[in-house]
């Protein structure tokens, strides 16, 4: 099987002109190679979150990026989402397999815990989640995970893995390397000192070149 790495692009936790955003979203996405788009936002209404979805789907659906929705499998699923993704505290999986059925993505974050990993794996979630890898402002993160879980998981599961928390394009190859399918990446996109589309571009060679490394 040949490896694969692929970028999970994470919004910011807020956005003030969806208009502006979209418009720097497909920028974005036109960058490089980008396998999907969590929308993330935090402490804001639902209609908010609806709203959001409804400018951000179609941009990234037209250039073949899923679209997955942090927390809530219920708005996930009445929304139109392609997936949802799940935290230890937010919806159980099973919860969230049921509100939005067999088709669509349902990824669990598993911190550093390969224990947690495989109960979701085993449960049927179609990605699991580990990190933090990095120091990270977006989000508290609870737990520091070593690239080794990406290597162990890599070797021993069948069901694909995603590295976050604090990657950039100083740090991704390493992930990379170690196994990781994708890398879930925010900040180090929006907040990136020359701008998204180049941090695109950085994140996706430091992709190929840790890709490398692994064969």
């Amino acid at each position: 099987m040949t490896a694969e790495c692929r970028l999970y692009l994470i919004t910011p936790p807020r956005i003030d002109d969806l208009a502006d955003f979209g418009r720097t979203l497909a920028h974005t996405l036109d960058a490089g190679d980008v396998a999907a788009l969590q929308i993330r936002l935090k402490d804001v209404s639902d209609e908010e979150i609806a709203a959001a979805v409804d400018v951000l789907s179609p941009i990234a659906q037209a250039r073949g990026v899923a679209v997955i929705l942090n927390d809530r499998p219920d708005l996930a699923a009445r929304l139109g989402c392609d997936g949802v993704h799940v935290g230890q505290s937010d919806a159980p999986y099973a919860e969230a397999r049921r509100l939005m059925g067999p088709d669509r993505t349902v990824g669990v974050t598993c911190h550093d815990s390969r224990h947690l990993a495989m109960e979701a794996a085993e449960a049927g979630a179609d990605y699991v989640a580990f990190g933090a890898f990095f120091p990270t402002q977006t989000k508290e993160a609870p737990t520091r995970a070593d690239p080794e879980i990406l290597s162990i998981w890599q070797e021993t599961m069948e069901v694909p893995c995603v590295a976050i928390g604090g990657i950039t394009p100083e740090n991704a190859r390493g992930l990379a390397a170690a196994g990781a399918d994708f890398l879930a990446v925010s900040a180090g996109v929006w907040n990136h000192p020359e701008g998204p589309e180049a941090a695109v571009r950085a994140l996706g060679a430091e992709i190929a070149a840790g890709l490398a490394e692994r064969a």
